[in-house]
């Protein structure tokens, strides 16, 4: 008697005893067929999952029962399901709820039009994924190693269309920024990654913006942050520093699992570009500054590091003819993305740029940090070409802000009562670490 072909679509991230027992049960009612969501159908709805396909197909290709392992290209099952129509599909039953209910009412009306059957497997409470990450994590068992965190943010960009990145100056605001998520439009949104700025940790530490902060303090502190977290980091290094001690400086951050740096095309003493006068700030010659970036392709350790050059143009006033020229001489260099600064209200002259660039270069990523210009959408930043869009501040000003506001509240009242508004609870703060 011929088998029944039996259908299950699985993301597979992290393989638990929830998925052994529906494999199990899927196998014993004919030849079983996975259809493994690939890594951009499960970032159209959720994560970036911690194993790239072909390590999730090893995986799942020898357990038992497992008859066959396919690509499954979108989050919608139908699409498998209407190529090899199977007699059976398979799904554990925690589909019901959530993001996934929709797709359930099409599988079932799809169903029906080829004459199949849908068998749901009860899912094990505990052995949802995200229990497991959950619990992981609060136990400080769960850990990414420098070299996956590395490689993530090249895996992003190759498999998202837009990334949205977030100031992270601390551990505790790396926690908030890892958690925090919204539904919307039925999907998943979150921060896909850190951006560790050199304004901001020169702030945290009572410095100020003039690289006088050591790097040792700041890569200490990023090492903190990726004690609690799993998202890839950017790292803002200013000018990068003398060419002879860059090599070094590198090398320490790639490393620690750093994904990327963005270093700044000026020279002579470091100044924070928003300042109202940049009279005094100079930008260094585009030819000698390429070869800055080849240096640093050149030394790196391995080909997940990426480097992106911040184009100072439109910060001295120098337009989009000379940052056109920077950016085609740093390309040629070697560079992985373009950062285009501006402290224009108005992001008009980014957007010329991008434009601009777009018929250059289709391909490298473009980077935008609208921190003047906070009105644009990521939307309108991205429909324009760019990538990435750096939140470069915004936590760090808010906490300082937070905290003024408080510590003024107590003093005028003699008493902490007042300021409780503004504050969450110690239940929520004892919570909040795992």
């Amino acid at each position: 008697m011929k088998k029944k072909k039996v259908y299950l679509s699985l993301s597979a991230d992290n393989i638990h005893h929830g998925h052994i027992n529906v494999i199990s049960k899927a196998s014993s009612m004919g030849d079983l067929t996975i259809g493994l969501l690939t890594e951009e159908a499960i970032l159209s709805k959720k994560r970036l999952p911690l194993l790239t396909f072909e390590q999730r197909k090893k995986i799942i290709t020898n357990i038992k029962g497992v008859k066959k392992v396919i690509p499954q290209n979108e989050w919608d099952d139908t699409v498998n399901i209407k190529k090899i129509r199977p007699d059976i599909v398979v799904h554990g039953d925690d589909w019901k709820y959530g993001l996934e209910k929709d797709l359930r009412i099409k599988v079932i009306k799809c169903l029906k039009t080829i004459g199949s059957k849908l068998i749901e497997v009860p899912h094990a409470k505990d052995a949802h994924s995200f229990n497991i990450h959950h619990e992981m994590n609060k136990d400080l068992r769960f850990s990414v190693t420098p070299d996956r965190r590395r490689s993530s943010l090249k895996r992003l960009l190759s498999l998202k269309k837009f990334l949205i990145f977030i100031e992270a100056h601390s551990p505790l605001s790396a926690l908030l920024v890892e958690k925090i998520s919204i539904i919307q439009n039925k999907k998943e949104k979150y921060f896909d990654g850190f951006w560790s700025s050199s304004l901001t940790d020169s702030t945290l530490f009572g410095r100020p913006d003039t690289e006088a902060l050591d790097i040792s303090f700041r890569l200490s502190n990023i090492d903190k942050i990726f004690d609690v977290t799993s998202k890839p980091l950017i790292m803002d290094i200013d000018t990068g520093g003398k060419l002879e001690h860059l090599k070094m400086k590198i090398n320490s951050i790639e490393k620690l699992g750093i994904s990327a740096v963005i270093m700044e095309d000026k020279t002579g003493s470091k100044k924070n570009s928003l300042f109202e006068d940049t009279s005094n700030q100079v930008q260094e010659d585009p030819d000698i500054f390429a070869k800055k970036i080849n240096f640093v392709k050149k030394n790196q350790m391995t080909n997940d590091f990426m480097v992106f050059a911040r184009i100072e143009s439109f910060i001295l006033n120098k337009g989009l003819i000379d940052a056109m020229n920077r950016a085609k001489k740093y390309v040629k260099a070697g560079v992985d993305g373009i950062m285009i600064h501006s402290k224009s209200k108005d992001p008009k002259e980014i957007l010329k740029f991008a434009k601009a660039f777009r018929k250059f270069n289709k391909k490298i990523p473009l980077v935008s940090v609208p921190s003047t210009y906070n009105h644009v959408t990521e939307k309108n930043l991205q429909d324009n070409g760019f990538n990435i869009v750096i939140y470069a501040n915004q936590l760090l000003r808010a906490s300082y802000y937070t905290m003024s506001k408080v510590a003024k509240e107590i003093l005028v009242n003699s008493r902490a009562k007042e300021s409780d508004k503004n504050l969450i609870s110690i239940k929520e703060i004892v919570n909040l670490i795992p």
